[in-house]
């Protein structure tokens, strides 16, 4: 199987969320775990345009593994476990 350069800037964004407070820098009063990480963040640190991982986030959050929260005026993203372990078991079983 050939994973596609998108599939691995998702797979990538992905793992960075599992662990956010080793990949971005927390913002003051905040914790990247709790509150998810920003677009803006993670197409920095991917390297792409802002729309560009707008792309990617809003594809893995229409999918389910990632949830959105608002704060102020900007989305967050943050894994979520639970669809994560539910879609891995799809594939587990064979689709």
């Amino acid at each position: 199987m050939t994973v596609t350069p998108s599939g691995r800037m998702r797979q990538t964004i992905l793992e960075w969320l599992k662990d956010p407070a080793v990949h971005f820098p927390a913002a003051p009063r905040r914790d990247p775990a709790e509150t998810g990480v920003t677009a803006r963040a993670i197409a920095a640190k991917l390297g792409v345009p802002h729309r560009t991982a707008l792309a990617h986030l809003d594809f893995l959050t229409r999918l389910g593994v990632l949830r959105t929260r608002r704060i102020h005026w900007r989305t967050h993203y943050r894994r979520d476990e639970i669809r994560i372990a539910e879609v891995a078991r799809i594939f587990e079983k064979g689709w």
